[in-house]
């Protein structure tokens, strides 16, 4: 008992080292910071402005365009700092740093991991309550008390599955150029594919039906749903074209995603860890 205590202290301490490592980087080089919260705002002012005369039945349910974008830039502010967390891995592959760590008397090799995690976790509830913040100030509201709760544990399961494949890519692409590549391929094609710009209503056929199956959208509808001075889990979040979703339906969905890649990539990491 008393060795696993230990071991646990042993974790916890490696973990915040290999964590503060990483926030060291991010005071060195703060622009990846400011510029995941100043894109998401920029958007909030161009596409609110640009469908502020939108139909009424454009949105149903919601007031403003304002209103129904700012859940789906706090997904995708969240979903790109994930994306790009296998990034300082990878830099450190390719500088040797990586190998350190490897040789190095760590009590548990997953502080490597879940250093990333904390890392990106705390990012993007910083940017995303930024977000949240300037949409208030624009007249767009503020989810309350038990909204809020939804909106950090929605995130938390998106950065964990997003972050899973990114550490995952990183140990199998072989250099930061392809994963940097990779990244602008799939970043703007899961958004537009998702139901952060326009509900499935105003979509083709085909292209509802893949956003009805994008693990975005399962992450923006609960948050959206947050916003509802009427919040409830049982609320349908999501008329998808094989049925409704409700908030709980959505976030159990992104829950068993998110399981399922920490199983599918573990093997992986366990082999390039040791």
């Amino acid at each position: 008992m008393e060795i696993q205590q230990y071991n646990f202290i042993f974790l916890y301490q490696e973990t915040a080292a290999l964590t503060k490592r990483l926030f060291i980087q991010l005071k060195r080089r703060p622009s990846t910071f400011f510029a995941g919260i100043l894109q998401p705002i920029i958007w909030l002012f161009l596409f609110g402005a640009l469908f502020a005369n939108a139909p009424k039945d454009f949105l149903p349910g919601v007031d403003s365009y304002g209103n129904f974008l700012g859940a789906g830039l706090i997904v995708f502010t969240a979903f790109s700092g994930a994306l790009n967390s296998g990034l300082p891995l990878m830099f450190d592959r390719e500088f040797g740093f990586l190998n350190r760590l490897l040789v190095a008397p760590l009590t548990s090799r997953l502080s490597i991991v879940l250093s990333s995690f904390f890392y990106i976790t705390i990012l993007s509830f910083v940017q995303s309550l930024a977000i949240m913040f300037i949409s208030f100030l624009l007249g767009y509201g503020f989810p309350n008390f038990l909204g809020l709760g939804i909106v950090f544990a929605t995130l938390i399961l998106l950065v964990l599955f997003v972050t899973s494949i990114s550490l995952c890519l990183a140990f199998v692409l072989p250099g930061h150029i392809e994963l940097i590549a990779l990244i602008f391929v799939v970043n703007l094609p899961l958004l537009f594919a998702s139901t952060a710009l326009a509900p499935i209503s105003f979509m083709p056929s085909w292209l509802g039906w893949i956003a009805s199956f994008n693990p975005l959208t399962f992450a923006i509808e609960p948050i959206r749903i947050a916003y509802s001075s009427n919040f409830n889990l049982d609320l349908v979040a999501l008329n998808a074209p094989y049925g409704d979703l409700t908030c709980r339906n959505c976030i159990s969905l992104l829950f068993l995603l998110t399981i399922l890649s920490l199983v599918i990539i573990r093997p992986l990491l366990n082999k390039k860890l040791t």
